[in-house]
């Protein structure tokens, strides 16, 4: 196939490919809720009314990063610089849906 045609184009793709509306979302720690980091848990945690969510060191890392600033893409290189790797949005993105059901998350979209 002539990688000049439209079918190319098309194809080149892959079929789970995030949407780049996705990626240009800020987040943010969602109302009510707290990130700080514990010094004696050696943890980030997540504080709300009702308690706490002790985060792992992943969850921690991305959480810290959403300060309503960043988009997710820059979020997610930025991750990739730090810890010298690639292939992580995936993963971010897959986190981010979880925290987003829990109301850790929210999304500023763009307009």
């Amino acid at each position: 196939m002539n990688a000049d045609s439209p079918l190319a184009a098309t194809t080149a793709a892959a079929p789970d490919a995030p949407d780049a509306a996705l990626l240009a979302a800020r987040p943010a720690i969602g109302e009510g809720f707290r990130l700080q980091y514990e010094q004696a848990q050696q943890a980030w945690v997540l504080l709300y009314p009702e308690g706490m969510v002790r985060l792992n060191g992943s969850a921690g890392e991305i959480l810290s990063r959403c300060d309503g600033q960043r988009t997710l893409s820059a979020l997610i290189t930025e991750l990739e610089t730090e810890f010298a790797t690639t292939g992580l949005t995936a993963d971010v993105l897959g986190f981010v849906a979880i925290a987003r059901q829990q109301r850790w998350l929210v999304l500023d979209r763009p307009h």
